[in-house]
C-alpha cells in the first residue's frame, strides 16, 4: 500500500425531505447566490420551485443560469461568471446533474480567478481559491457532488478537459434519492456505468501490489452499482435501490478507494472525453462503449491478473489457472451486462468507424500531455486501445 493523506470536506445530508432543511443550512454561506440548472427537467418536475423557495424564505437573494447542457461547455461557464460577479454572488448552489455541477465549480473557481478559467483546464494556472459550492444532484453518476473534480467542453478548440482543486469541493451537498425517480432509463443506465468506471479506474490501474482494503472496497460497491442498476431499471420508483444506486456513486468517486492504490490514470475517461467532446456523446455511454475492450487490452499487454480478480468476485467467473482466457471471459461477459441494461458495449454500437480512431487518439492525447502520461497513453497507445474497442 502506498503513503497517503485522505481529507474530504463536503458534509453529506442525506434523506427523504431534506430539502426543506437547504435555506437554513445555505444562509451561513451568504444571502446572495447563483442557482445553476439544466435544460428543463428541473422546473417540469417541481424541483426548482421548491428549491428556489427554500432558499428565498431564509432571506437569499437568487439569480439564474440555466440551460446547461449535457457534456458542458466553456461558454455556459463564462456567463455563469458574469452573471456571478454583476450580481456579487457569494456563493453557487448546483442543481443538476454532473454537467450541471461540474459548470458550478468551474464558476465558483472563475469568478476568483484573475485570468480565462480555462487556463486551469490547459494547466496553465491553479485554483487558489473559490466560492461555495452546494450539491443537489439529480442523478447518480458522476460523484461530483463529493469531490474536486470537474470536466468542461471547449467547443471552440473542440477538447473536453478535466481539472481539479481541493477549493472547489462542494461545502454541503444534499442527497436525495427520490430526486433521481424520473431520471430516465437510458441516463439511469449511462449512471450506473459512470460510477463503476470510477471505481474500476484505481482498481485496475494504482501500482500498489497490495491493496486488500481498497479492492474489498471497490469490489463491494461495484457489486451494489450494478445490481442496483438493474433493480432502478426494473421498478424507477424503488426509494432504496435509488438510494443505494447514490450512495455507491457518490462513495465511488470521493477519494477513499484511491488511497493508498498511488498515483495512476484514468485512461477509459481520458479516451471518453475525446468521445463526447467530437461525436457529443453522453459520457456514460461512451465509458460503456470503451470498457471492455480495454479490459482485453489491458490484460493482453499489462497482464490478466487484475481483470480475472475482478471477473471472480463480480461477475461469477470460475477461477482457473488460465489466466489470459479468464480475462477475456470477464471482458467479455461485463460487454454482456452492458447490453443487458441497454448500453453500447463497443464504437460501432455508437456509430463510430474504425477510420475514425486516428482523430481520436489525437484528442485524447492532449489531455494525456496535461496530465503527464503520454508516455503510458500516447497517441499511438491510445488507437491500438481503441482497436480493441470497435
Amino acid at each position: 500500500m502506498e503513503n497517503f493523506e485522505f481529507q474530504n470536506p463536503t458534509r453529506i445530508i442525506f434523506g427523504r425531505g431534506i430539502l426543506k432543511r437547504l435555506g437554513q443550512e445555505a444562509k451561513s454561506l451568504g444571502t446572495r447566490c447563483l442557482l445553476v440548472t439544466g435544460r428543463k427537467s428541473v422546473k417540469e418536475t417541481g424541483v426548482y420551485d421548491l428549491v428556489k423557495k427554500n432558499l428565498e424564505s431564509a432571506a437569499i437573494e437568487v439569480r439564474d443560469l440555466s440551460g446547461v447542457q449535457s457534456n458542458p461547455v466553456l461558454s455556459k461557464v463564462h456567463q455563469g461568471i458574469g452573471i456571478a460577479r454583476e450580481g456579487s454572488i457569494q456563493f453557487i448552489v448546483a442543481l443538476g446533474g454532473g454537467s450541471v455541477m461540474d459548470t458550478a465549480k468551474a464558476v465558483a473557481a472563475g469568478v476568483l480567478l484573475e485570468g480565462d478559467v480555462w487556463d486551469v483546464f490547459e494547466g496553465r494556472a491553479a485554483i487558489e481559491r473559490a466560492l461555495s459550492v452546494v450539491c443537489i444532484p439529480t442523478l447518480a453518476a458522476s460523484g461530483s457532488e463529493m469531490n474536486g473534480f470537474m470536466v468542461i467542453t471547449n467547443e471552440e478548440t473542440g477538447h473536453k478537459l478535466a481539472a481539479g482543486s481541493p477549493h472547489v469541493y462542494p461545502k454541503i451537498s444534499f442527497l436525495a434519492p427520490e430526486l433521481t425517480f424520473s431520471v430516465p432509463r437510458d441516463y439511469t443506465a449511462y449512471g450506473g456505468v459512470d460510477a463503476v468506471c470510477h471505481l474500476m479506474e484505481p482498481y485496475f490501474n494504482g501500482p500498489a501490489g497490495f491493496t486488500p482494503v481498497q479492492d474489498e472496497l471497490a469490489q463491494g460497491l461495484m457489486r451494489v452499482l450494478m445490481k442496483s442498476t438493474e433493480a432502478c431499471l426494473a421498478s424507477p420508483e424503488d426509494y432504496n435501490q435509488r438510494a443505494a444506486l447514490m450512495w455507491a456513486a457518490t462513495l465511488a468517486l470521493n477519494g477513499l478507494t484511491r488511497a493508498g492504490v498511488g498515483e495512476h490514470p484514468f485512461p477509459v475517461h481520458l479516451i471518453e472525453h475525446a468521445l463526447s467532446a467530437i461525436y457529443g456523446v453522453a459520457h456514460g455511454a461512451g465509458l460503456a462503449a470503451l470498457l471492455s475492450g480495454w479490459m482485453k487490452w489491458k490484460a493482453k499487454f499489462h497482464g490478466p491478473e487484475k481483470i480475472c480478480q475482478f471477473g471472480r468476485h463480480c461477475l461469477g467467473i470460475q477461477e482457473g489457472s488460465d489466466q489470459a482466457l479468464c480475462a477475456v471471459q470477464t471482458a467479455d461477459r461485463f460487454r454482456d451486462w452492458l447490453k443487458s441494461i441497454g448500453c453500447p458495449a463497443s464504437l460501432s454500437d455508437l456509430g463510430i468507424a474504425e477510420k475514425d480512431h486516428g482523430r481520436i487518439a489525437e484528442n485524447a492525447s492532449r489531455q494525456a500531455g496535461i496530465w503527464g502520461i503520454e508516455d503510458q497513453y500516447g497517441r499511438d497507445t491510445i488507437a491500438q486501445v481503441l482497436s480493441f474497442c470497435q
